[in-house]
Order: structure tokens, then C-alpha cells, then sequence
């Protein structure tokens, strides 16, 4: 009898934790699917070939409360269990979106006999434009009722994967939720809410927090400066007292609140199937700098202020509330649409968590970012939203995840062992963003690496990469439409070059296997190593010296020599 596989978990690395599946370290090249595709087996039955060709080895999928439990106490998980064997069959992972009673700051996804007994599982109210008291489709956090409903069916859902899944290890993750919080209001105004606010705030939290301050998130120190200063030794102190008056007092009480709630539920899914929990974050602009989408469209929250992210989600000044209020949630994983890539992943690579995309624009744009994700922030994954509805044609990922997947060895063992010696960049179409950064640097070993778009007589394109730096001194180049430069960091250095160039390829173990040996044009006379283009933009120069990209993997050594007399 075969020894039974490690569950999926996380392992500590260097600077992060890696997701580990089979024992191995597995790197997540991921989509996530609809809201509604599975909720049927068979509709989900015509994508797999279709994700097959996106070079996707990961699907993200929601688990829907209302469809599990429809009536209380029976549980149903028919459709599930065939999208489980369907995915098994086609070779892919699953992390699995647990929509209970929150999926974008409502309760729409809870069954029916929760969303039409009120008194059982009172609303959240909040105050209109016009300062109108509105019941909403969200259900009140702080009920014990709603609680131990939500909790119970997890656990269930859990103790059922651990039961039809544990050997095979398909679903590997889990989500607790969906971008949690409110939205179009700061709070809650029922008046269980206003009794609660009026009261006094948790004074094992506060504690906490103050105990705390030097190591808690940046943004959560800048928005209230004044909290280190508070006297927690003697009396209690009520919400206004610790945080202020006014609508980011009303944000970190609901944080309090809804945190609470997810570690109910997280905890009794845990308890049934130790397997990597999280929950996805909408996303605060903590800044306005941190906003990437030129003019927001009418109705579509900029993120700037309470209510237009949902108040009381675990974004960046409030990280440290669920972190400690709910401890089996292993990280938080910023959904990123409207805002800066990189800001995003700094903020959440707070206290060295995991980084996780599982939300993110699905265009080349979105994709394209995906690289210093993986090399700057050590990124677990990545997983482009709606992916089953962009025709195969549309869809940059075949590309990108299919060279992520030739060197994704060479990726793990560097985001585990040498963090450092990893370096990410991407260039926008002209036009397409207003970043207009023309080189990205950065030292890896005894070199600085200058990075820049590869030379074309025409319009400048698209390009995106990585450059790792190899234990026996050489670099591993990948992607296209680069060219990199190596200038020794030694004082004393007169020069610095390209001693060897090769184009590699790797074979179905991951072992790199030489192509050719590249020099002249490829590499300026080994002056830099390009990584060309697709379809190089000659713009009638007659000279064909600029070569399209074939591989897209390359491996050289850069020298340099020393001042000498």
C-alpha cells in the first residue's frame, strides 16, 4: 500500500511560506472561474479542455451555501463532487471559494431559509445619499445564530473534502468568504450596531495593538498615530475613545466584528480538514497614488474612504485586526484590479505572508504584472478573474504560464532559498498605462542588472520577464521583448560584459537543455543578451538582424575585468 500523501499546506521559507502539494513545492498557475459556472457539473464540463490550452494548472471556483444546504441540516454535494473527479480527470488543482454568508459585502450566496428569517439572522442597515435608513442583503455579523449557520455548513463542507478528497489532494486551498465587509456606508446603523459602537471596545484587542505597535502594518500606524499613546492599563475605553469619531473608527469596528465572524467559521472548517485557508480582500486605496485605472467609470467605488471599499475588510490599516482576531486564516489575498500592482503587493506582504492573487485583471495588462508578482513579492500565484468567458485567441496566458511552467523549478528553489537573486519586470504597450518607466535595475550577486525594452528600429512593444541568478554564477533569463545589461558592482572594475550566451529550453523534468550558442547580433557582440520580441517592428530597415523569439529561455555569464598597474 502506497504511503499517503502530505495534505497541501504552507512551509516557511527564507522570507515567505510556499504552498507545498504532495510534498512538493507547487506553484499556482491559476484562473478563476465565474461566479455561476460551478454550480453545475455539466456546464463546467465544457471548459476544462478549453482551461487545458491556457496552460492554467490551477482553478478557482466557488462552493455556494445556498446550494449545499438548501433546507437546514441536509447537505447535498452531488456537484460538487463531480466537478472534484472532472477536474482530478483533467490534471487540475482546485482551490475552492467558500461563498457563505458574504460574497461581495452581501449575503446573497446563504440559502433562502436564512435570507427570509429576520429575526433569526437580523439585516445590516445603513444610511443612504439621502441619509435614509436602508435594510441591505447583508446579514448582521455579530449574531451567534448567524455564526454557528455559516460555521456549521463550513465545517461541513470540510469534513466532506477530507472525506472524498484527502488522498487525492485536488482541492488544495480554500477560501472563507468573499470580499467581505459593507459597502455604501462606514457601518452598520441597526440598532444592535449602535448599541454595540456605544459600548466599550475589546480591551484584549486594543491591548494587543498597543503591545504591538512597532511591528504593526504601516498604514494602520499612520491612520491613527495617536493610538500608542493610549492609557490600556485601568479603565476600559470606548470605540471613540481608542479610534476617534468618524468613519474609520466605524471601519475598524466593523473590522472587529466581521474578523470575529471569519474565525468562527474558519475555525470549525479547520478543525474537520487542516488544509490552507485564507480570505481575498477588495481593495482600499490607502493613497491616491495607489490608483491604476485613469478616470473609475460612474458607480464602481474608487476605494478611497469607507463604503467605497467595503468598511471593515481586512485591507492594509486593518490587516493586523484579523491577523489576531482570527488565527486560522493563514494570509489575505488582495484582489487587484483598480490599483497599483506593486503597491498592492508590499502592503500585503505584511509580517512575510504568503503573497496570493486570486483576483486580477485577465489582458495582457493584468498578466504582465504577474512576473515581478512572482519575483519581487514571491507570489504562491496568481489567477486572472473570468477566465472561462475570454476566447482562447483573446487570452495571454497560454504564453506566460507555459515558459512559468517550463522554469517554474528554477522559480521555486529561488523563492525559497535565494530570494534575492530574483528579479521581475514587465513593459506596458505605448499608450496603455501611465507608467513610464524606461529601464528597471537591480543587483543580483557581483552584478547590476539594467533592464530595458529590446532594441526595434519601430514601435516599442509589450515585454516581460524574469532574471535568476543561478547558485554557479550564471543567469537564467526569461520572456521577451528585453534586453539586459551587466555592470560589475566591484570599485575597481574597468569592464563588464557577456562571456557565454545560450538559448535553453527545459525538458518534461524541468532540466534546462541547450539549444545554441548565441552571440553577434543576439547579444551586441556580447555587450547585453537581448530576449526578443515576438514580431520584432523593423519599420523597413532592410537588415534583418533583430530575431524573433522562440523559447524565450536563455542562459549567460557575465565577466568583468579589473583596473590593473
Amino acid at each position: 500500500m502506497a504511503p499517503q500523501k502530505p495534505l497541501p499546506h504552507l512551509r516557511k521559507t527564507v522570507r515567505s511560506s510556499q504552498l507545498i502539494v504532495d510534498g512538493e513545492p507547487f506553484l499556482m498557475l491559476a484562473g478563476e472561474l465565474h461566479n455561476s459556472t460551478f454550480s453545475n457539473a455539466q456546464y463546467a464540463s465544457e471548459i476544462w479542455p478549453s482551461m487545458k490550452a491556457r496552460n492554467i494548472n490551477t482553478l478557482l471556483g466557488p462552493v455556494t451555501w445556498e446550494l449545499i444546504e438548501p433546507t437546514e441540516g441536509e447537505f447535498n454535494f452531488t456537484e460538487l463532487d463531480q466537478i472534484i473527479l472532472d477536474a482530478r480527470k483533467h490534471g487540475f488543482r482546485l482551490v475552492l471559494l467558500w461563498f457563505g454568508m458574504y460574497k461581495n459585502a452581501l449575503s446573497s450566496y446563504a440559502p433562502q431559509w436564512v435570507r427570509c428569517d429576520p429575526e433569526r439572522f437580523p439585516r445590516i442597515c445603513i444610511r443612504d445619499a439621502a441619509g435614509e435608513l436602508k435594510v441591505t442583503e447583508a446579514i448582521q455579523p455579530y449574531g451567534v445564530e448567524a455564526q454557528q449557520a455559516d460555521a456549521k455548513a463550513f465545517a461541513q463542507l470540510m469534513r466532506h473534502l477530507k472525506e472524498f478528497d484527502g488522498v487525492d489532494n485536488t482541492v488544495i486551498m480554500v477560501q472563507v468568504e468573499n470580499e467581505i465587509g459593507i459597502m455604501w456606508d462606514a457601518r452598520d446603523r441597526s440598532t444592535t450596531a449602535e448599541k454595540l459602537i456605544r459600548g466599550e471596545a475589546p480591551m484584549r484587542l486594543l491591548k494587543h495593538l498597543q503591545s504591538s505597535w512597532d511591528d504593526l502594518h504601516p498604514y494602520f500606524r499612520a491612520k491613527f498615530p495617536d493610538f500608542q499613546h493610549l492609557n490600556t492599563a485601568s479603565e476600559p475605553l470606548s470605540w471613540t475613545e481608542a479610534f476617534g469619531d468618524g468613519e474609520w473608527r466605524d471601519d475598524i469596528f466593523m473590522a472587529d466584528a466581521f474578523s470575529r465572524f471569519v474565525h468562527t467559521v474558519a475555525a470549525a472548517g479547520r478543525a474537520e480538514y487542516d488544509i490552507p485557508l485564507y480570505v481575498n480582500v477588495a481593495l482600499c486605496s490607502e493613497d491616491s497614488s495607489w490608483v491604476d485605472f485613469g478616470e473609475i467609470p460612474a458607480g464602481v467605488p474608487e476605494g478611497e474612504r469607507p463604503g467605497q471599499f467595503p468598511s471593515g475588510g481586512p485591507v492594509g490599516h486593518s490587516l493586523d485586526i484579523y491577523v489576531h482576531n482570527a488565527p486560522d486564516i493563514q494570509f489575505y489575498a488582495p484582489d487587484i484590479y483598480l490599483q497599483r500592482y506593486e503597491s498592492v503587493a508590499k502592503c500585503f506582504a505584511h509580517k512575510h505572508m504568503p503573497l496570493f492573487i486570486p483576483e486580477q485583471r485577465r489582458d495582457g495588462y493584468g498578466v504582465r504584472r504577474i512576473w515581478p508578482a512572482l519575483a519581487e513579492y514571491l507570489a504562491i500565484g496568481c489567477s486572472p478573474f473570468g477566465i472561462d468567458s475570454l476566447p482562447l485567441e483573446e487570452c495571454h496566458l497560454p504564453l506566460h504560464y507555459g515558459l512559468l511552467s517550463k522554469a517554474r523549478k528554477f522559480i521555486l528553489d529561488a523563492q525559497a532559498n535565494r530570494p534575492d537573486d530574483l528579479f521581475g519586470f514587465y513593459f506596458d504597450n505605448a499608450g496603455e498605462s501611465d507608467d513610464s518607466k524606461q529601464s528597471w535595475v537591480k543587483v543580483l550577486g557581483e552584478f547590476e542588472i539594467t533592464v530595458e525594452r529590446a532594441f526595434v528600429f519601430g514601435k516599442p512593444v509589450e515585454a516581460a520577464g524574469m532574471i535568476i541568478r543561478q547558485v554557479d554564477g550564471t543567469y537564467l533569463l526569461l520572456g521577451y521583448g528585453y534586453q539586459a545589461t551587466f555592470k560589475s558592482t566591484s570599485s575597481t572594475s574597468c569592464f563588464s560584459g557577456i562571456l557565454m550566451a545560450e538559448e535553453m529550453d527545459t525538458d518534461e523534468q524541468g532540466n534546462l537543455l541547450k539549444i545554441r550558442t548565441l552571440n553577434g547580433d543576439e547579444t551586441s557582440h556580447h555587450k547585453l543578451i537581448t530576449m526578443p520580441s515576438q514580431k520584432p517592428d523593423y519599420d523597413g530597415f532592410p537588415i534583418p538582424f533583430l530575431v524573433p523569439a522562440r523559447t524565450m529561455i536563455a542562459s549567460c555569464r557575465p565577466y568583468s575585468l579589473e583596473q590593473s598597474g
